[in-house]
């Protein structure tokens, strides 16, 4: 892959940073909200400046605090990103002025040796204008007057940041290995961030004994242990509804679910030490409704003292609860030693396979005739029903039409036996089977 040039946007909390990631790259990626330290995570997205294609990426607010607290881990994840960075985007709040944690903040990026643009942000009407000169001081120049809220002086900015982009690489050939878009989903505090961090090998998501610390649905590219190409999304925990009654915790859960409907794969964390909840169900009944093909990872492995009766319970109640997904592949994990991972992938592969699957026509016939003769129709309404033929019409996820005389009245009963012999003839473990009925019509019922 060519590497894009990376514009970082920084500067202390609430001051506009995510509201300008969101015009950049012109959608609502980033949760915006009036309440300070919204962002936690570094968030990253492809855009078009100056007919360029930038990484954008978003930071926490800065913000000086002990190493080991999580206002420390946000501002070491921050100084990572603006050590990655091609351009920084310093952006301050014009409405109240260049304040002392502007001028230390300005301060630790000159040493950051790093190209710093200044954005005066809120500069809309005379005060905030003039607020803006002040950032000369800062030593970076001629600052960048704007209203992300509002859009305006974006056009001058981007063109300030077309003007600041390294020289461009050589156009490469367009890639064949496109990436497997994978989304990670569960409980709060089920380890889905720090099994982010072990796929990419650094400590790109803040984690903690705290539930609840992810707030944005972040995604990142990386290369698998198999060599392929994946784009894994971690999503904030998702609670029951009942518990969600903050805005910003509403936001984030309809961030985490629009993740979830974006990707092709799921993978659901389940702590291993609380075992299989209610909770973890709904998930995966929610992932089964959106078509997805899941694979369950056990996490926090290395924690669970007896592993034959956890994962002995974890499969039973699986088996017992979500019969619409029989079959679905569980993996023990621990993202803190690596212990697991290398079964992981070949899991995720697996399925996504089958999730693509289209059966052959030939085979299809064959398993229909062989399913309607070890049970036939019932009967409904003293008559039974006469099933024709199926047709394969889709996959992502593998969707069948089947017709009939009155075929759209057979019982839910019957309908589930298909979709298992269906599962259990082609094997499809863990993947959504859709069927859809199609009754012909009879051209003499209402003569």
């Amino acid at each position: 892959m060519v590497e894009l040039p990376r514009i970082v946007i920084a500067g202390r909390p609430n001051v506009g940073k995510s509201t300008l990631f969101n015009r950049l790259v012109g959608s609502r990626w980033a949760l915006v909200a009036d309440t300070p330290g919204v962002t936690r995570d570094r968030k990253e997205a492809i855009c078009e400046l100056g007919g360029r294609k930038v990484l954008v990426v978003d930071t926490a607010g800065l913000e000086e605090a002990a190493p080991d607290t999580l206002p420390g881990r946000m501002r070491a994840s921050t100084a990572t990103a603006v050590d990655q960075a091609d351009l920084v985007l310093f952006i301050f709040d014009a409405k109240s002025g260049l304040l002392p944690e502007d001028r230390h903040f300005g301060t630790w990026l000159r040493r950051k040796n790093r190209q710093v643009l200044v954005v005066a942000n809120k500069a809309e009407g005379r005060g905030g204008i003039a607020n803006s000169m002040e950032a000369y001081e800062l030593g970076f120049g001629e600052p960048v007057a704007i209203s992300a809220e509002h859009n305006e002086g974006i056009y001058n900015l981007m063109t300030e940041i077309a003007e600041r982009l390294p020289e461009a690489a050589p156009e490469a050939e367009e890639d064949e290995n496109k990436p497997l878009h994978l989304a990670i989903v569960g409980r709060p505090n089920a380890g889905k961030s720090t099994l982010l961090n072990y796929f990419l090998g650094e400590q790109r998501m803040i984690t903690g004994p705290e539930p609840g610390l992810t707030r944005d649905a972040v995604s990142a590219d990386f290369e698998g242990p198999d060599g392929k190409l994946y784009r894994v999304v971690d999503t904030a925990g998702l609670r029951k509804r009942a518990k969600v009654d903050e805005g910003l915790e509403r936001m984030s859960t309809s961030s985490s679910i629009e993740a979830l409907k974006r990707a092709e794969m799921v993978v659901l964390a389940v702590d291993a030490l609380q075992g299989v909840q209610e909770q973890d169900l709904h998930i995966a009944r929610l992932v089964e409704r959106e078509g997805r093909a899941c694979v369950i990872a056990l996490t926090k492995w290395d924690a669970l003292d007896d592993r034959t009766k956890g994962k002995q319970a974890a499969l039973d109640r699986i088996s017992i609860s979500l019969s619409q997904m029989k079959g679905i592949t569980l993996v023990p994990i621990s993202a803190e030693t690596g212990e697991g991972i290398s079964k992981l992938f070949p899991a995720i592969r697996a399925t996504y396979e089958k999730w693509n699957l289209r059966v052959p026509t030939s085979a299809l016939n064959r398993w229909f005739e062989t399913a309607l003769e070890r049970f036939p129709p019932p009967l409904v309404e003293g008559r039974r029903l006469k099933l024709r033929y199926i047709t394969q019409v889709k996959a992502r996820p593998p969707s069948f039409a089947l017709f009939g005389t009155r075929a759209e009245q057979v019982p839910d009963t019957y309908l589930r036996y298909l979709v298992n012999s269906l599962r259990e003839a082609f094997e499809m473990p863990g993947v959504p089977i859709r069927i859809m009925l199609r009754g012909t019509e009879n051209p003499y019922a209402d003569k």
